[in-house]
């Protein structure tokens, strides 16, 4: 039976969504967005698709299956709220009900009821990232050591950083880690598991912005291995495109070194040579970050079909949460902490 699907956005992120949905077995019913205009262009695409400015109303009128949130972290909280109450499963954008307060309140609500809420977290589905943990998994490096993402995506220079895509990201209090780090805490969760405690340093380079664009977060996790996690949106790296892969990660381990670079290539180096090792491996350039808001949005309808659990739940998303407060707490405080605390 196609699923009938309601979507909340129309800003610039959101036409990715809109293009996965397209590509899957269901039926976009119902847009909200208080741009009625762009709204009716997307709604255009989708024969069935009604346009909303109220968002409870449309869940009223369509009944829809499944909501995609793809609206600003303040009107989160109420939107799932709305979507729980009415029993609906949901996915919600991220920064996810505009941080961990919130996102608590959410959980607490999904869980007495017993509503799915889903977290749009898609870096763990991008593809080089998941042969990456394949690999590992496999043995290619042997025992890893640590991982280090080197975050690059040289956006954030000057008075007009970040204007021409997401001008809000000048106004938030916190940017680097709380909007884009986030995404590589959840890869290295994915990767290594669950972490025991962080240290960071957090800076600000750009003066026209309000939070801090650069840092450098250590990671510490159950199993002993560690993630460096280098975050500098002023600086760039070499790529085609280079907000394919944001950056550039190394893995560390006893039999080697796997090395991804900006236009998705990965190699491997054995332990002892000086010779790297093309891997070969399959992924689509196509959507955002080889086709992973597609690759996420299949996995909740196929999860969700089968009566499975997603692997990005709200619930398990606190944890990412936790993190992100114990890093912001470390800088503050100069000290390690663990997410625990929090």
């Amino acid at each position: 039976m196609t699923k009938r699907v309601c979507v909340a956005g129309t800003g610039f992120f959101s036409r990715f969504h809109y293009e996965a949905w397209s590509r899957l077995d269901v039926e976009i019913t119902g847009i909200c967005s208080l741009d009625r205009e762009t709204a009716q262009k997307v709604a255009a695409d989708f024969t069935h698709a009604d346009v909303f400015a109220d968002f409870e109303q449309m869940l009223d009128v369509e009944k829809p299956d499944l909501v995609d949130i793809v609206t600003p972290p303040p009107t989160h909280l109420n939107f799932v709220s709305a979507c729980v109450e009415r029993r609906i499963p949901s996915i919600c954008q991220k920064p996810f009900c505009g941080g961990l307060e919130g996102a608590r309140k959410a959980v607490a609500l999904a869980g007495e009821k017993n509503v799915p809420v889903i977290v749009h977290e898609n870096f763990r589905f991008q593809p080089w990232f998941e042969k990456i943990r394949e690999m590992i998994e496999d043995g290619a490096i042997g025992d890893v050591y640590q991982g280090t993402f080197r975050l690059r995506p040289g956006d954030g220079q000057g008075p007009d950083a970040y204007l021409d895509r997401q001008p809000y990201f000048q106004e938030m209090p916190r940017l680097l880690v709380h909007e884009t780090l986030v995404h590589l805490i959840d890869v290295f969760r994915y990767l290594f598991g669950e972490v025991t405690d962080v240290s960071a340093d957090l800076r600000k380079l750009n003066p026209v912005i309000k939070g801090e664009d650069a840092g450098i977060i250590i990671l510490t996790f159950e199993n002993g291995k560690r993630a460096v996690i280098d975050g500098n949106r002023l600086s760039d790296h070499a790529a085609k495109n280079r907000r394919l892969t944001m950056g550039e990660m190394l893995m560390e381990g006893a039999a080697g070194v796997l090395r991804l670079d900006g236009d998705a290539h990965l190699y491997r180096r054995p332990f002892g040579s000086n010779d790297e090792i093309a891997v070969d491996y399959d992924w689509v350039d196509n959507g955002y970050a080889g086709d992973c808001v597609y690759r996420l949005t299949r996995h909740v309808v196929e999860c969700l079909e089968r009566g499975e659990t997603p692997t990005n739940t709200a619930r398990d998303y606190l944890a990412n949460l936790r993190i992100v407060e114990a890093v912001y707490r470390s800088a503050s405080e100069r000290r390690r902490v663990a997410p625990h605390e929090i």
